[in-house]
């Protein structure tokens, strides 16, 4: 069913009234965010920016779909997945959102190629997916490095494989924490361009950070205090 003319597709990603608390024993409970609302439209970046454990991290989790906020809504194309079971979230999650963790850990035992691939493995798509990934890593700059192990890579090529694997199903959606933490300047700057690029090219994309090359690169911004 399209939208009608004069009414704009969803957001990619709406977050609504967003609330996020920790319990404590013996103590009160930890409050991360309350009553937040952000969101993401397709061909835009938009920066969680603010100070290490100012809950950038909870807040990007909730919106991948990864935790269950204590309050408020969190809708993918117009979905509301606080309102779908687990099953029927990681099944959604798998095809509209791209998440890249701090570091983009790799699994050693594989080569970068089979790293990219592990998210069609539970739907048998590895095969299908193959030249996919493969164009990815290349578009990437790591297309000599596809037969390689992560500890032969270096830090910002391990950071373009984990990216790649996010992109496997090109997500309208990609989620990325502190994706230049880790990284020297040359690597950071190369990643910021990826993805001011990938946003550029339509697709939604939700950092953190506190580097402020990448919050610079972001069309938005949230403060967190």
């Amino acid at each position: 069913m399209t939208n009608p003319p004069d009414r704009p597709a969803p957001a990619a990603l709406c977050v609504r009234g967003l609330g996020i608390r920790y319990p404590r024993p013996g103590r009160p409970e930890l409050r991360i965010v309350d009553d937040l609302d952000f969101e993401v439209v397709g061909g835009r970046m938009h920066c969680l920016a603010g100070r290490s454990g100012s809950g950038k991290t909870s807040i990007l989790k909730a919106a991948a779909g990864l935790v269950r906020p204590n309050a408020g809504v969190v809708a993918w194309s117009g979905t509301a997945v606080t309102q779908l079971g687990d099953d029927a979230v990681t099944a959604l999650r798998r095809r509209h959102v791209g998440y890249l963790d701090q570091g983009g850990v790799l699994l050693s035992g594989l080569t970068a190629l089979e790293n990219v691939l592990l998210p069609a493995v539970p739907d048998g798509e590895t095969r299908a997916r193959g030249r996919a990934a493969r164009d990815l890593l290349r578009r990437l700059g790591v297309g000599e490095r596809m037969r390689s192990r992560p500890e032969e890579l270096s830090g910002g090529e391990r950071q373009r494989v984990a990216l790649a694997r996010a992109l496997l199903f090109d997500p309208p959606l990609l989620v990325v924490d502190e994706p230049t933490a880790s990284l020297d300047r040359e690597n950071a700057d190369t990643v910021i361009a990826l993805l001011r690029g990938l946003a550029d090219a339509g697709t939604a994309v939700l950092v953190s950070a506190h580097d402020p090359n990448l919050i610079d690169a972001a069309d938005s911004r949230t403060v967190m205090a």
